[in-house]
């Protein structure tokens, strides 16, 4: 009975061990044999980015270093990854951003940023930066490539004029909601500046309700637009929204009433 045990144990030994030769070369978790032997601001191991599109990224990369000395690496990986080895291969400080992209999880993209990337864009940038170059219905609309290179474009143009509080670019998503927010401003307003008591204009209520038509026009409906875009054309669209939108609602009453008349 002992020499079964003994049989046993060696058999039970030896097959985890194969199991575990098997399975290791195919994930390599932490593995800085990954690393290339030539120092490089890439390493596409998921193949993400194309040829072309590596060397591009490659200078723009090279140079904005030369030119501001804040470091950005890219990291791609699927069921392998050097792990904390690219932390020594890459010499990352406070002044580095590392992208790792990854299309395992829920989101794409990954950030490990320096402190002093941090003074100059602060945690919610990161977090709007991922959710809106890294969710799944970009990405599949628009590929993990330039999920990769619209995201590093939008955090060089920050690096280069000093800092961002919020990611540069309106999406058109988020410019329809300020679109909304601007004409339900317009609409709270022109209801609270019906005439009322023989006035044609209850500048009183207009300003009682101030609070509320300006943080759905100002905060929600002018705020992201200026914040993201020196464009004027969205924020003029928006402002016609609250216009429209106060108009419509002064009116109705008016018209209600010349329609009864009428009648």
């Amino acid at each position: 009975m002992p020499n079964l045990k003994r049989a046993l144990g060696f058999i039970l030994a030896t097959c985890v061990a194969c199991m575990t030769w098997a399975v290791s070369p195919a994930y390599a978790f932490d593995n800085p044999e990954l690393l290339p032997d030539v120092e490089t601001p890439i390493i596409d191991l998921a193949d993400t980015l194309t040829s072309i599109q590596e060397q591009q990224l490659i200078a723009n990369l090279d140079q904005l270093e030369a030119e501001t000395g804040y470091k950005l690496r890219v990291l791609t990986q699927f069921d392998r990854t050097p792990g904390r080895a690219v932390k020594e291969f890459w010499h990352l400080d406070d002044k580095s951003v590392l992208l790792i992209a990854d299309s395992r999880g829920g989101n794409l993209l990954g950030f490990n940023v320096g402190d002093t990337v941090y003074n100059l864009m602060p945690r919610t940038f990161w977090i709007e930066l991922q959710t809106r170059y890294g969710n799944q219905f970009f990405v599949r609309d628009n590929g993990e490539d330039q999920s990769i290179l619209q995201s590093l474009e939008s955090v060089e143009t920050c690096l280069r004029q000093g800092g961002c509080q919020v990611v540069p670019g309106l999406p058109r998503e988020q410019w329809i909601l300020t679109l909304i927010t601007s004409a339900l401003g317009g609409i709270v307003c022109g209801f609270a500046a019906q005439p009322r008591d023989g006035k044609p204009f209850a500048w009183q209520w207009a300003l009682i309700f101030s609070p509320l038509w300006g943080i759905l026009f100002i905060a929600f409906g002018i705020g992201p637009v200026v914040s993201r875009t020196s464009d004027w054309l969205p924020l003029a669209r928006n402002i016609l929204a609250f216009a429209i939108g106060a108009l419509a609602a002064y009116l109705t009453p008016i018209i209600n009433h010349s329609a009864s008349d009428a009648t």
